[in-house]
């Protein structure tokens, strides 16, 4: 007996510390701009068979191993944060109107909504997507309010300040995240290498979000010079691409330049894509 329990004392406390292990490797690969590997960010969860931005798309994405979980923070009316994408919850819940408009209490009366059939799943609060993010990946904030001492709370009083990152096009918004704590990984949103170059002069952020309209060699270069990762997203053709099997041609959009962070509704067959090529 004596010797079961200190195996699964060993076991629990091994599985901790990997856990821990696995998101420092995630932190120190996204600090390395030069690093060959491409990490993967799972746009809302893993949502493809499940309620986006749900508890059970987290735990699927970290299943599949994603490096980033990209979630939609909003705050209720009694300033707790939660996660949803929309200005109104009804796409995604069986209820209406803002999210702002619901207390927490009220909003977890409700069921989200996949693929128009009703789930028994309910709206998750970032607290529980923080807990279960915890050691196994980062979080990508995609800011949806001006509310953001509610969630810097939140992150503070779990202490996990390292496990998230910061995104928005309202640079306003990243500048008050840094003036809290300028310790915050930021990734501002460019829309051309001009504003990529003054993104970079403000915040000499951790990852700067391109899009394809602008993806070349020098706009990739301007980042990584600057010691950034190229964020890029998949969704759209390129998810579509892979979903079809034809990973050769979605990779080579997705990669020609350089970019080393992608987003995609297809994390796990990017994943299996990236790591055929040693490059995950």
């Amino acid at each position: 007996m004596k010797k079961l329990i200190g195996f699964l004392l060993i076991s629990v406390y091994a599985s901790l510390v990997f856990g821990q292990k696995g998101v420092d490797q995630i932190r120190a690969e996204l600090l390395n701009s030069e690093s060959e590997i491409v990490l993967v960010a799972a746009h809302r969860a893993a949502h493809l068979h499940h309620p986006e931005n749900s508890i059970p798309a987290i735990k699927a994405a970290i299943a599949m191993g994603v490096d980033i979980l990209e979630l939609d923070v909003k705050v209720t009316k009694d300033g707790i944060p939660v996660l949803m994408h929309d200005g109104t919850i009804d796409r995604t819940t069986t209820g209406s109107g803002k999210p702002s408009d619901y207390t927490f209490k009220e909003l977890r009366k409700l069921r989200l909504i996949h693929n128009g059939d009703t789930t028994n799943e309910k709206i998750p609060s970032f607290r529980q997507a923080l807990k279960l993010a915890k050691g196994k990946a980062l979080i990508d904030i995609d800011i949806k309010t001006d509310k953001l001492d509610p969630i810097i709370t939140v992150i503070k009083k779990l202490k996990l300040e390292d496990h998230v990152f910061w995104f928005d096009n309202d640079y306003l918004a990243l500048d008050y995240v840094e003036s809290v704590d300028q310790d915050f990984m930021i990734m501002p949103r460019a829309y051309s290498y001009e504003m990529a170059d003054s993104a970079i002069t403000r915040f000499q952020p951790e990852l700067i979000h391109i899009d394809f309209s602008f993806y070349d060699h020098e706009v990739v270069k301007l980042i990584k010079a600057n010691k950034a990762r190229v964020w890029i997203n998949a969704l759209g053709e390129p998810d579509k691409l892979l979903a079809e099997g034809k990973e050769d041609e979605a990779l080579e959009r997705l990669l020609k330049h350089g970019a080393n962070v992608i987003q995609t509704d297809q994390p796990e067959l990017l994943i299996k894509a990236l790591e055929k090529r040693a490059l995950h």
